[in-house]
């Protein structure tokens, strides 16, 4: 029988990658393309292999499930079926039955595995597969407000995740009578000039008349840091972090701005740069 899916399996455990291949064997219709121990080098390898269907282990070293999800979100137009594999008991995976993104519980049963790949098919079908991928990309929005941690963390205690972006997706800036909605993920970088911020956003910069006190919390610290007493930087736009001779750090954005780093924020700098 011809195979109608590709799979390609993460998880950092070789023992559950093992035995989930030998539980796809059965399925005639499954070609396993590839695996890893290594979300970064899996991350690669889909992008490479573009597999039908992925399962994803949520609690890995690096990049955990539902970080991984949301760098092949960044890189791909089309996403893959993401079936996420779990230790997490059935009252806390209740937050995975409301998006109708499927699941499978450690150790895999072979009867639950037959459903999910069913599920896969249906969901691949032309009129299931827009709906597929906004339930993805609504994941990866919602996730992406908190560390992978923060999620895992509130998944064990069998808590919903539906409140857990509480960060704003714009910020309401006024300036001669007018409002502009500046969209959070495109700011690059924060710098304060006297009494009122400058917002440095896709190419354009805005004034916000906020403390620097008050912006902080309304923006994602896992995303957001402040890196000097004036200034705070988009983590996602820093291209690379630079010694001095003096021993200064500076940071090098994606569209060239270097910003100086202070001794008191290097430290957290390089944490979430290498995070």
């Amino acid at each position: 029988m011809k195979s109608s899916l590709t799979a390609y399996i993460v998880d950092d455990e070789s023992l559950a990658r093992k035995g989930l291949a030998l539980r796809l064997q059965p399925f005639t219709q499954v070609e396993l393309v590839g695996e890893s121990g290594s979300s970064r080098q899996a991350l690669e390898e889909i992008i490479q292999l573009r597999p039908d269907v992925v399962f994803i282990d949520i609690q890995m070293p690096g990049l955990n499930g539902f970080e991984l999800l949301r760098e092949l979100q960044q890189r791909l137009e089309e996403l893959p079926v993401v079936v996420f594999v779990t230790a997490f008991d059935q009252y806390a995976i209740k937050a995975f039955e409301v998006r109708a993104l499927d699941y499978l519980l450690k150790p895999v049963d072979e009867e639950r595995l037959k459903e999910t790949l069913e599920r896969v098919e249906q969901e691949r079908q032309p009129s299931e597969y827009e709906k597929t991928q906004q339930k993805l990309v609504d994941l990866v929005s919602e996730v992406t407000g908190q560390k992978g941690d923060a999620i895992l963390e509130r998944l064990a205690a069998g808590a919903d995740v539906s409140d857990l972006n509480r960060y704003p997706e714009h910020l309401a800036i006024k300036d001669s009578g007018e409002i502009t909605r500046v969209p959070v993920n495109q700011i690059e970088w924060v710098d304060a000039a006297g009494d009122y911020m400058c917002i440095h956003a896709a190419g354009e910069t805005f004034i916000l008349r906020r403390t620097m006190k008050e912006l902080e919390q309304e923006l994602n610290p896992n995303r957001f840091q402040r890196v000097h007493r004036s200034a705070i930087v988009n983590i996602d736009q820093v291209e690379k972090l630079c010694t001095r001779h003096n021993g200064e750090y500076h940071l090098v954005l994606k569209n060239g701005q270097n910003l100086k780093v202070s001794r008191s924020y290097k430290d957290r700098i390089k944490q979430l740069i290498l995070s």
